[in-house]
């Protein structure tokens, strides 16, 4: 009886240890995401989206005014944040619309450029995910690096005209300035191009993949993915390792084919189209949020406290790639 009664305390014991070990790190993951820090930056995520998405809402050339009453407020964001904000205007058939830049300068080598960048026009629809969200993520990773000492110069930049009927053509806003980066022969360390990085499902088979990934990779959609092409492999390593060294929000990583479906289907696009290293971050747009494109990409239809998350994450990353070697 007393051999049982042992066996008993023992198999209390380790159960109390597994509970504590498995659970209680579950807990403390949960505390850490409901954090303070984290919940701030979870609302001004979303006044961001609400402003972008609900108050102003389909912003592109066809709805010009739209399209500036965007800019505006991006301007005036940076603007608040004590950055001078630089515009890059162009025309198309006649209407006026420009990219906009924020720029943190590096002290050790401001020579080398960190481009941070996400596109504020829509397909005709509200545009929370696509990509208000993306914004929002740029706007307040520039919040974050205001003021702070950088060895890299950090240029943040909200890009136009990135939707149809101008994607992938010479009038879209990432190709103009990426032209002119060449032009004056800028250094471009590496560019993380935010694009629908709001939308989470944590229920099985919510994630799709393009054809032959899908055993490679989780079938829940909580995760945020970076993307890059082969010659960005380096840059998707490196941003990937200090996600993960910053926080235990899931994120997943690719390195393939810009021929691959949704690759290619950004700003990233036309940094490779120069030769410069860049990563897309990303929830994989199409292939897990069911309103793409649609008139339901609504700002309630995203999880703020998730995307707070991949920000703080993505801070880790920008700050690592900030950071020169001696």
């Amino acid at each position: 009886m007393r051999t049982f009664i042992r066996l008993v305390v023992r198999l209390v014991i380790v159960v109390g240890f597994v509970y504590a070990s498995t659970f209680g790190g579950c807990l403390a993951l949960k505390a850490r995401t409901h954090a303070p820090a984290e919940a701030l930056l979870d609302r001004r995520l979303q006044s961001h989206v609400r402003m972008l998405a609900e108050t102003i809402g389909n912003r592109n050339l066809s709805d010009h005014a739209h399209l500036m009453r965007a800019a505006d407020y991006i301007e005036a964001q940076f603007l608040s944040m004590g950055y001078t904000v630089q515009k890059q205007p162009y025309v198309i058939s006649g209407r006026e619309s420009a990219n906009l830049i924020a720029e943190r300068p590096g002290t050790r080598k401001p020579e080398e450029l960190i481009i941070v960048g996400a596109h504020y026009d829509t397909l005709y629809n509200p545009g929370a995910d696509d990509n208000a969200s993306g914004v929002a993520g740029v706007l307040e990773l520039a919040r974050a690096f205001a003021g702070k000492p950088t060895d890299r110069t950090i240029r943040f930049v909200a890009f136009t005209n990135e939707e149809p009927p101008y994607f992938k053509s010479n009038f879209m806003g990432s190709r103009q300035y990426v032209r002119s980066l060449k032009d004056s022969g800028s250094h471009v360390v590496g560019a993380v191009i935010l694009e629908m990085i709001g939308y989470y499902d944590e229920r099985p088979f919510s994630q799709r993949y393009p054809p032959l990934f899908g055993p490679l990779y989780p079938n829940r959609g909580d995760f945020i993915g970076i993307v890059g092409n082969f010659k960005s492999a380096p840059l998707v390593k490196r941003a990937k390792e200090a996600f993960k060294a910053a926080t235990p929000f899931p994120v997943e990583s690719v390195v393939t084919l810009e021929s691959v479906p949704g690759v290619d289907w950004s700003d990233n696009w036309s940094f490779w189209q120069e030769g410069y290293p860049a990563i897309m971050a990303t929830d994989t747009a199409f292939f897990r949020n069911p309103h793409y494109h649609t008139a339901d990409d609504t700002w309630d239809t995203l999880d703020y406290m998730r995307m707070a998350g991949a920000v703080e994450g993505l801070t880790a990353v920008v700050d690592d790639l900030s950071r020169s070697s001696q």
